[in-house]
């Protein structure tokens, strides 16, 4: 018989950036901007309070991305609590490619395995992780939201891997967060079925570039970012991030669409950060983050 903790337990987990231009839908980022949830188990009935980014919009009721990953992990488990009580301070900004959606998931099952007596033992990591990947549909912005750092993601012979690589010290980056949300559906909607097999090759060539440039060669950032699958195709939805990589990117920043955007991405030192900053659009939000060596904590 499952037993439950008797009190609140609390989680924090990094935003996080994914396929920083050719790794679609395989390379993730973990950066220093997190969000802090915490639960515990009730008597009866789902009393759920949320302040910060998307409080507004967000349902309070099962439908609650976060409850639905908590009854997911409850599900492996085979947990059943009477009731729950969660509450969110959300910091990373909702449907702007720097992976809301994923940190809701691992918060949620990082959250029901905690407030299982022995939950590790039932969900061990390796498991949490296929769940995450298999709520999220995708495993890149879970992996390095569970792990932290920088990873390499993918999904073969019926089950998601994913490994962790080493960011060179040096590498820190900027974020250009625009007002308005552009749907992941939509984002993903405009990309094409079939793609020419140059440009596959192309990206391919990036993306291994990429993982080199990250560990240790950050002076070839800028042409390792080069994209060919997917950041032209999602121009109609998201203009002016587009406009601004490719005036980032004249200008010799290795600058990319963080994830499916519409928030842009810029690679630099800490030399650059003042003079990136600067370079905001008006109405835009700028920030600042390093990767995040560290993903989801349970306190």
């Amino acid at each position: 018989m499952v037993s439950f903790v008797d009190h609140a337990v609390s989680v924090t987990v990094p935003a996080t950036s994914a396929n920083l231009g050719p790794g679609f839908d395989s390379l993730g980022l973990a950066l220093s901007m997190r969000d802090e949830l915490s639960a515990s188990v009730a008597p009866a009935g789902l009393d759920i309070d949320v302040e910060g980014a998307g409080a507004d919009d967000v349902p309070r009721d099962e439908t609650h991305l976060v409850v639905r990953a908590m009854h997911a992990a409850f599900a492996s488990m085979d947990a059943r609590p009477p009731g729950l009580v969660l509450r969110c301070r959300n910091v990373i900004p909702h449907s702007r490619g720097l992976g809301s959606s994923s940190a809701a998931i691992v918060a949620g099952l990082a959250l029901a395995r905690a407030l299982v007596a022995g939950g590790s033992l039932l969900l061990d990591d390796e498991a949490l992780f296929q769940l995450a990947a298999e709520l999220e549909g995708h495993p890149d912005n879970v992996a390095p939201a569970l792990l932290g750092g920088f990873t390499i993601s993918g999904h073969d012979d019926g089950e998601f891997f994913t490994v962790a690589s080493s960011v060179d010290p040096r590498v820190t980056t900027v974020v250009f967060v625009p007002p308005t949300p552009v749907a992941t559906s939509v984002a993903r909607g405009l990309l094409p079925d079939v793609v020419r097999h140059a440009d596959a090759a192309a990206n391919s060539a990036s993306t291994a570039l990429l993982v080199a440039a990250l560990a240790g060669r950050p002076e070839l950032l800028l042409r390792a970012t080069r994209d060919h699958l997917h950041q032209s195709y999602r121009a109609p939805a998201m203009p002016e991030s587009l406009r601004l990589v490719e005036a980032l990117r004249a200008d010799g920043v290795a600058a990319v669409v963080s994830g499916a955007g519409p928030t842009v991405l810029a690679f630099t030192d800490a030399a650059s950060v003042d003079s990136l900053l600067a370079r905001c659009p008006l109405g835009w939000t700028p920030h600042h983050l390093a990767v995040e060596a560290r993903g989801v904590l349970v306190g």
